[in-house]
């Protein structure tokens, strides 16, 4: 639900080229105890107004001089692409109002201004406009959800897997290499064990933000669970350039973390997998690549190695 507080406290922009007009209006909207109020006499710089403070509530004359309130509303559309445009149409030609409607605006009022109906129609489509808000906002954090690692933020499994696939559709397309390196952290069930499992997590989170300040910004960085994590490279230009990548995550990730007030040192080894000498899907990739980590981890760890299987 939306409080009062919230409509209140919500952001109003007054469009009209005659300044008594805009003093009546927040004359009204204050005594309500709308307390964010702003408003403008020039139609031109309504888009580019609203592209800054994205106000919740524009209400809008139609007839304006230079540009009209029909003209706004086009301009307008094109910053509110979700298809929520909340405008509330002021006008004393009742002959405009279908059209106004038909052109986005979500209601319209009349002059001369009605008080008491001017108040309804403005805290309606705030309520409205918000609740939408709500709606969509809690739609982005459960995608978030169902995508990330709750712990890390981190790109989950699912999300990874997307990622892969696309990576080595484009590669196939352009006969083009991508990567996935595959690693976990030497040692971390001890530190569970004698710092126990909040100190793990904390470790978890620095791992992930290392790990994302070592790649590029367009590859993906991934918690599997535990302290299994993959990163995928898409656009990758030759195996020394992974390798070199490799080796710098690798060295990143070895420097000395502080946890409960105690240097904590931990190292990690990796496995890199590269398509298509390593697999030409995800899954062989994947498999592969965790097969160069268990390598690495025999060989002394805090190291990597890479796949020596072909395409198996």
């Amino acid at each position: 639900m939306i409080s009062e507080t919230e409509i209140h406290a919500a952001k109003i922009l007054i469009v009209d080229d005659q300044e008594v007009n805009i003093q009546l209006l927040e004359h009204m909207l204050t005594a309500a105890k709308y307390t964010s109020i702003a408003s403008t006499t020039d139609p031109y710089k309504v888009s580019e107004l609203h592209r800054q403070h994205h106000y919740d509530l524009i209400l809008l004359d139609l007839k304006m001089a230079g540009m009209d309130g029909f003209q706004v509303l086009e301009a307008l559309k094109q910053i509110e692409t979700d298809g929520y445009l909340s405008v509330l149409v002021v006008t004393a030609n009742p002959d405009c109002k279908l059209r106004a409607l038909q052109s986005g605006a979500k209601d319209f009022i009349s002059k001369p201004f009605d008080m008491a109906e001017v108040l309804a129609r403005v805290h309606n489509l705030l309520e409205v406009r918000l609740l939408h808000q709500q709606a969509r906002n809690y739609a982005k954090a459960q995608e978030f959800r169902a995508l990330h690692d709750p712990l890390t933020g981190l790109a989950n499994r699912r999300l990874l897997l997307e990622r892969v696939s696309q990576a080595i559709i484009h590669a196939r397309r352009n006969t083009g290499i991508m990567a996935v390196v595959y690693l976990d952290l030497d040692g971390f069930r001890e530190i569970n064990n004698t710092l126990g499992h909040g100190a793990g997590d904390s470790l978890l989170k620095m791992v992930a933000a290392r790990l994302i300040a070592a790649v590029r910004q367009e590859d993906t960085v991934a918690r599997l669970g535990g302290d299994e994590f993959v990163i995928a490279m898409p656009h990758v230009n030759s195996i020394g350039g992974v390798a070199l990548a490799t080796d710098k995550v690798i060295k990143a990730l070895s420097q000395p973390y502080k946890i409960q007030s105690s240097d904590v040192n931990v190292t990690a080894s990796a496995g890199v997998g590269l398509y298509p000498i390593h697999g030409k899907d995800v899954k062989t990739l994947l498999k592969n690549a965790d097969a160069a980590l268990l390598e690495a981890k025999n060989a002394n760890k805090n190291t990597y190695r890479i796949s020596m299987r072909a395409n198996a």
